[in-house]
């Protein structure tokens, strides 16, 4: 895998935004990604120091849309990544 299926998105969410100013970021990555994976691909993709990788898998949601019958929203794989004092990732 390269560092652009590895990396999917950067989440902007209102805690995420938060943990910012602490240097943390919120990514979703590939299921199958490991730790160190996802360390080299932010470092590659945005040019900054990793200090710390945490992950987790989100399981999907069940939904209904106007439907008897309940789907189910995709399962993902959160990676939150804390960047060495002074490094930033643009999000803009």
């Amino acid at each position: 895998m390269n560092s652009f299926d590895i990396i999917k998105t950067v989440r902007v969410t209102e805690k995420g935004t938060a943990q910012s100013e602490l240097n943390k970021y919120t990514l979703v990555a590939d299921k199958r990604a490991t730790k160190i994976q996802i360390r080299q691909a932010v470092e590659e993709l945005f040019k900054v120091k990793v200090v710390k990788v945490n992950t987790m898998n989100v399981r999907g949601k069940t939904r209904r849309q106007r439907t008897a019958s309940a789907g189910k929203t995709s399962d993902w794989k959160k990676a939150i990544v804390t960047l060495k004092q002074g490094d930033k990732i643009s999000l803009t």
